[in-house]
């Protein structure tokens, strides 16, 4: 088994020191890991897998509610599009004082929940967990490719978000995963990860746990079980996403609630569906003064949209603007 595991290390390296195409760096990480993890899931104890900590990790409870505005705050604003302001390169957007605005692509990012619905508040909040890096990148990745859909991107951040073995993957997830990240990223994957689980031990696990955390579990390992399988559709990843239904809304917590951002800014959210999302900013002109040279820079892909809900989906957000 060590053996193994240093041969998978070798041929990293030495796919990185000839600059071998991402593909072909695909298909041998594939083989070698397959070799190294072919009893990985049986193996696997419940214990372990009931402490591994979530791809990403974000909650209602990350949110900073201090400064919060209710829906009214600067109701009489005209926004500008995001598109008056200066981009700051790969990085999102240069602010300036005043009211602005964009609907945005923007991605599920938690598995068995409900999507968002008219009345839900959602508030900003970091992207944070063991893959934050890995998410961060591929949202900065597709800003890049174009030619590469919206729903191939939100299946891949699925399986992530579900701990998928890249040595599990097939078909446009796959290939999606090999377009958009480099050959370190792509072994990243395999961190922390976890294969198709048996019955008996998604049983076990399930035992454990509160009716909701279940509904999660099992969509997960649904979704591990489908993009292995090299025959799936949008629509099936969806249906195994996406709760039907629609989570309770909290009253004290309204759609167009503002958050204050930690650089100063204010934000907020308004998602349609899950796939975009209208985001307003408003940057107060003592704020934009008290910097004096410093730029301050708006970059969605460091920011979730979370949901007051913890039934409902979190929402990453990025600086595509739906066109």
């Amino acid at each position: 088994m060590k053996k193994l595991k240093i041969s998978a290390i070798l041929l990293f390296t030495i796919l990185l020191n000839t600059q071998m195409a991402s593909a072909q760096f695909g298909d041998l990480l594939n083989k070698a890991g397959k070799a190294v993890t072919s009893k990985g899931a049986q193996a696997l104890g419940l214990d372990k897998i009931l402490k591994e900590p979530e791809a990403i990790s974000t909650s209602f409870d990350d949110v900073d509610q201090e400064g919060k505005e209710m829906p009214e705050f600067e109701s009489s604003a005209k926004y500008l599009p995001f598109s008056t302001l200066a981009k700051n390169g790969d990085d999102g957007y240069v602010l300036q004082s005043g009211h602005f605005e964009m609907i945005n692509k923007s991605y599920c990012l938690k598995a068995g929940t409900y999507a968002p619905s008219a009345g839900d508040g959602y508030m900003y909040a970091p992207i944070l967990g063991k893959k934050k890096d890995i998410v961060t990148a591929i949202l900065k990745s597709a800003e890049k490719h174009p030619e590469v859909q919206q729903t191939d991107i939100q299946m891949l951040l699925w399986t992530i978000i579900a701990k998928t073995k890249f040595i599990d993957y097939s078909g446009p997830v796959k290939e999606t995963a090999l377009r958009l990240l480099t050959a370190k990223q792509i072994l990243q994957l395999e961190g922390g990860a976890l294969g198709i689980l048996p019955i008996d031990v998604m049983a076990k696990a399930k035992s454990s746990m509160p009716p909701a955390i279940q509904k999660i579990f099992e969509a997960e390992n649904n979704i591990r079980q489908l993009v292995s399988s090299g025959n799936y559709t949008y629509a099936e990843f969806e249906k195994y996403a996406i709760m039907a239904g629609m989570a309770p809304v909290r009253a004290d917590i309204p759609s167009g609630i503002w958050t204050l951002h930690p650089d100063g800014y204010y934000i907020r959210y308004y998602p349609s569906g899950y796939s975009q999302t209208k985001v307003q900013i408003y940057v107060p002109e003592t704020l934009i003064k008290d910097r004096g040279s410093k730029k301050l820079i708006y970059d969605a892909t460091d920011d979730i949209a979370c949901p007051a809900n913890t039934g409902s989906q979190r929402l990453a957000q990025t600086n595509e603007p739906i066109k």
